[in-house]
C-alpha cells in the first residue's frame, strides 16, 4: 500500500514540477504515515529543492525536541532527508493565533498542489474530531483534541498516558485541504477500519470529518486489507469509484 501511493504521490509531483517551478505540497504525519514517507523519500527523480512544503497540525505547546511533535517528524522524515527548498512547520511553542494566521496568510498565497493526508481512528481529517467545522474559511484553527483522538495517541505510542497528550493543537482546516488540486489518503491498520467505513461508505458528515473526501473531485484513498475490512462496496486491491467520485484504492 505505502509503495503504491508513494509512486503516486511522486508521478504527481514529477508532473507538478515539470509544469511549474514549484510544487506546492501539504504533508501529514503520525504512525500511519510512516512507511508512505519512506517509500516516497527514497524514490528518485523529484527535485526536492523545488518543493514548499505546508505542515497539516501541531500539539500546543509541546517542545520541539519532544519525540511526539510533529516539527521533529517531519525534519526527521522527510525535510532533512531529501532537502526541501522552503517549509513551514507550525511553532507549536509560540502564541497559537499569531502561528495560525502568518502560516494561513503563507498558505493561502497560491494553491496546493498535492495534500498526503491520514484518517483518525475517530474519523478526523488532520485535527478536526468529530463534530468537525466543515465551513470555516480559516487556513489554520486551534482545536481542542477530544478524548478518542488523545487515546490514539497513547496507543501508537507517541506518549506514555493521556494526561501527557496536549488538550489542543493548530489544524489545517477542512475547507483549506478541499482547496488542494488533489488529495492523496494513506490509511493503513485495523484500528481504522471503522472510522473508514464511515467515511467511505456513510454520508458526509461532521461527524466523520474525513467523510468530506467523497465531494472532492481529485482523492484517492489508499487502504491495505486490514483498514478496508469492513467496507462492502470496495474489494481488496480493485481501485473503484465512490459515489461522489474519489478513488478508493
Amino acid at each position: 500500500m505505502s509503495l503504491a501511493a508513494a509512486a503516486h504521490a511522486a508521478d504527481t509531483l514529477r508532473t507538478c514540477l515539470r509544469a511549474q517551478d514549484t510544487a506546492r505540497i501539504i504533508a501529514a504525519t503520525g504512525a500511519s504515515q510512516i512507511e508512505f514517507l519512506e517509500a516516497l523519500t527514497a524514490t528518485d527523480g523529484i527535485e526536492w529543492s523545488r518543493v514548499e512544503m505546508f505542515h497539516l497540525d501541531e500539539y500546543v505547546g509541546l517542545a520541539l525536541t519532544h519525540p511526539a511533535g510533529f516539527r521533529r517528524y517531519l525534519r526527521d522524515r522527510l525535510i532533512d532527508k531529501v532537502g526541501i527548498g522552503r517549509y513551514h512547520l507550525l511553532d507549536g511553542e509560540a502564541d497559537p493565533g499569531r502561528v495560525a494566521q502568518q502560516s494561513g496568510d503563507v498558505l493561502a498565497a497560491r494553491p496546493v498542489d498535492v495534500a498526503f493526508v491520514g484518517i483518525g481512528e475517530n474519523g478526523h481529517l488532520a485535527f478536526n474530531d468529530p463534530p468537525a467545522d466543515f465551513t470555516t474559511e480559516r487556513p489554520y484553527v486551534i482545536v481542542t483534541l477530544d478524548d478518542a483522538c488523545r487515546r490514539q495517541q497513547v496507543g501508537e505510542g507517541w506518549f506514555a498516558s493521556i494526561d501527557d497528550v496536549p488538550t489542543r493543537a493548530i489544524s489545517m482546516s477542512v475547507r483549506q485541504i478541499l482547496k488542494s488540486r488533489e488529495i492523496v489518503a494513506v490509511v493503513p491498520d485495523a484500528r481504522k477500519a471503522n472510522a473508514v467505513k464511515a467515511c467511505v461508505e456513510g454520508p458526509v458528515s461532521p461527524m466523520a470529518p474525513a467523510s468530506i473526501l467523497q465531494t472532492h473531485a481529485n482523492t484517492t484513498l489508499y487502504l491495505d486489507r486490514a483498514s478496508a475490512a469492513l467496507l462492502t462496496e470496495t474489494n481488496q486491491g480493485i481501485s473503484t469509484q465512490s459515489r461522489r467520485g474519489a478513488k478508493t484504492t
